[in-house]
């Protein structure tokens, strides 16, 4: 019994969208963020990357980096940059890469929902990351960076979307990296209330990306629930922004591993390991060195490339777990840990991660520069995601890499 309730955003004019638009907020280090803003001083990432106004002597979680993200949001909406609607609104938003759309329904989630386990985790968030982002949405008394939720497609929804898309968009830009963007607006009353009735009937909604702003923002929520102990559960700060797509039309990009050094082992003595414990051949300079189906990886390393598959009785073994069975979690289990000495990836600093975006010639750079072998996964799938949440159980780290991102600044959700 999902609560996915339309609301009143606060959004672009229409001329600025695509000016204003910006990829999140933790994609950027510092010193990239004041580049990027330098560049497009209309970005939204002034507002999610506040510190980016400051110079480095600054810290960029002193109190008043806060107060200018506050400053900053709600200037633009005295100046007109940023409208809010009058009438409570679900929003299509619609990202096209590489000739592949997907279609969410943004819309503001329950943070009952999230206590309750309506809204499933797969990922352990850490306090100080979170931290940062609840300092955040609370002195902007707004959440600026939707949640990317996740949900078994719908025939209901689909067809409204279907219809709305038809007609005019009330955004529609390309963004710099080639990606086109499209927001519609539902209004209608009829319309509105067949999406809710939807999403009431559904028991499980899924975070796919977005665990640290999750958390954040419903822990701001718990904050204010304590400040107005009369709310009655129907106040703006007992809902967090979020974009919910339909399944099947989710891609998850492989999650690379890359190695500093070989744990002491030589190239030979590496490779007999290997062998010891995969089914390995080596990939000509003619093929794909992309693994192409589950239960294999591909390993590069001093100029070769390998295919490693895992073998039956490995899998086998692991086949009614939905953690162990990851192809990360077999890796780590049967590779990184008892061969390279890998025993938490999340703290270790030999072992770095490179998202598929980049493709496999950034794990030939990496190894050209800093690294000695680098693993190319296979992706993790989106059932695979939604087994591990309904088990109740966590993700390796770095399991998954969704694209494209969503953009920040095209919705903002006030807490009043």
């Amino acid at each position: 019994m999902a609560d996915i309730r339309p609301f009143m955003s606060i959004r672009p004019e229409k001329g600025k969208a695509a000016k204003i638009a910006a990829l999140p907020y933790d994609v950027y280090n510092r010193k990239e963020a004041t580049v990027e803003v330098e560049k497009n001083p209309e970005s939204f990432l002034k507002i999610d990357r506040a510190e980016t106004g400051y110079p480095l002597s600054v810290d960029m979680y002193d109190e008043k980096v806060y107060q200018r993200a506050h400053d900053l949001l709600w200037g633009m909406v005295e100046d007109g940059s940023f409208i809010r609607d009058q009438k409570k609104c679900y929003y299509i938003y619609e990202l096209t890469m590489n000739g592949r759309t997907q279609t969410g329904i943004t819309a503001c989630a329950s943070i009952d929902d999230y206590l309750n386990g309506v809204i499933k985790k797969h990922e352990n968030t850490r306090a100080e990351k979170e931290a940062d982002r609840i300092h955040h949405v609370d002195a902007c008394n707004a959440q600026t960076g939707p949640i990317f939720l996740a949900y078994r497609s719908n025939p209901v929804i689909n067809e409204i979307v279907e219809k709305v898309k038809v007609g005019e968009a009330e955004y529609d830009f390309t963004s710099e990296d080639g990606i086109r963007h499209r927001v519609f607006v539902i209004s209608d009353d009829d319309k509105i209330a067949a999406i809710s009735q939807a999403f009431e009937n559904m028991a499980d909604i899924y975070i796919a990306d977005g665990h640290h702003r999750a958390a954040s923002a419903v822990k701001v929520g718990l904050k204010r629930r304590e400040e107005h102990p009369g709310y009655d559960g129907t106040e703006e700060f007992n809902y967090f922004l979020s974009v919910l797509f339909p399944d099947d039309q989710l891609m998850i990009m492989d999650y690379n591993r890359v190695v500093k050094d070989l744990n002491g082992y030589s190239f030979q003595s590496f490779y007999k390991e290997i062998k010891k414990r995969f089914d390995v051949t080596e990939i000509t300079d003619q093929e794909e060195k992309r693994p192409q189906e589950k239960g294999s990886f591909t390993m590069y390393m001093e100029g070769h490339w390998f295919l490693c598959k895992f073998r039956e009785d490995d899998l086998a073994a692991v086949a009614d777990d939905p953690v162990k069975s990851l192809d990360v979690s077999m890796l780590q289990d049967l590779l990184l840990h008892p061969v390279l000495g890998i025993g938490d990836p999340k703290t270790d600093g030999r072992i770095d991660f490179v998202g598929g975006i980049r493709g496999m010639d950034e794990l030939v750079r990496r190894c050209e520069e800093d690294c000695s072998v680098a693993f190319a996964m296979y992706p993790t799938s989106i059932t695979e995601l939604f087994s591990v949440a309904d088990a109740g159980k966590l993700m390796p780290p770095k399991s998954t890499w969704f694209e494209p991102k969503l953009r920040s600044g095209l919705f903002i959700h006030s807490l009043e």
